[in-house]
């Protein structure tokens, strides 16, 4: 059932920008670990670029791997989060440059400024979240976001305007969620949620039956089962599954372990399930998957 969520500004998920204090946009970074590193939304639109660390990125009910120099941009209301993996006791001091900016700003603006309109269909896009993939597009775009970080006043927002053109024509890029803000379901418990996720986090690659995550959140199975299905967009197995194949693409790029090893190793237990599920969730089976992977950083490499 589509949910328009009204009671948007008291869910504790909702992340009140209060601090735009006259300005059109706002410029922020964030370390790892951070209090505002949390599954949340927010009205504003977030160009979110990584800048050091490597970890899981969660938008809408997508679960995806990220890396320096991965971009994303994501829509009004679209749920979100980056966790990084990192070492216990590990500080990343700058983790992320993003910038947030609103619908009415834009919209306002292309009524005066024709130009502008030339971003809608981008911004159309990023209602289920974008991840930009041209390396040379994102070498641009983080010079320009170092530009916006440097500057104020008008010298900012032309900055601002320039990285959306590059990224707006940009058309290496990939949608990540299947659902759009308003299809996924009222997230009022998102302290639990973050609580799940970040618990599926840390044990995903053994054995982690629902009952176990549904008990450290005090929740009866079938109550967690439905709640959980709701916030994220997924049902339990399913979001695993996702997390482990997520894992298991990481390995198949970063090392030249065996399918088997790779298999065990990202929290599957049985080689001809783990073989399924990769071909269901990214239509090829995970050798091909690591050679086509070769081949475009290959091509990268190249062009860089």
């Amino acid at each position: 059932m589509h949910n328009h969520r009204t009671t948007r500004n008291t869910d504790p998920s909702y992340e009140l920008m209060d601090d735009h204090d006259g300005q059109s946009l706002i410029y922020r970074e964030h370390g790892f670990p951070c209090p505002l590193v949390r599954w949340h939304n927010h009205k504003e639109y977030e160009l979110h670029l990584i800048v050091a660390s490597s970890g899981k990125v969660f938008i809408g009910d997508y679960v995806g791997n990220f890396a320096p120099d991965s971009l994303f941009l994501t829509g009004p209301h679209l749920p979100h989060n980056w966790i990084s993996q990192v070492d216990e006791g590990e500080v990343v001091r700058k983790r992320d440059m993003l910038v947030n900016f609103t619908d009415e700003l834009l919209q306002a603006a292309s009524g005066v400024f024709s130009e502008l309109r030339q971003l809608t269909p981008m911004l159309e896009r990023s209602r289920y979240g974008i991840e930009f993939r041209c390396p040379r597009t994102i070498r641009r775009a983080r010079q320009l976001m170092q530009q916006v970080a440097d500057s104020q006043g008008m010298t900012r927002l032309g900055y601002f305007l320039i990285m959306l053109e590059l990224l707006a024509a940009c058309d290496d890029y990939q949608l990540l969620s299947g659902a759009t803000a308003v299809q996924l379901g009222d997230d009022l418990h998102v302290d639990r949620t973050n609580l799940a996720v970040n618990y599926i986090f840390a044990h995903y690659m053994r054995e982690l039956p629902l009952e176990e995550v549904a008990s450290h959140l005090g929740m009866k199975p079938t109550y967690f089962s439905r709640f959980f299905k709701r916030a994220t967009g997924r049902c339990y197995v399913e979001f695993v599954n996702s997390l482990r194949i997520s894992k298991s693409c990481e390995l198949l790029v970063d090392s030249d372990k065996p399918v088997t090893d790779v298999c065990f190793e990202s929290g599957f237990n049985n080689l001809s399930n783990f073989n399924r599920r990769f071909q269901q969730l990214k239509g090829m089976t995970p050798s091909r998957y690591r050679r086509l992977a070769m081949e475009r950083l290959t091509e990268q490499n190249r062009a860089g």
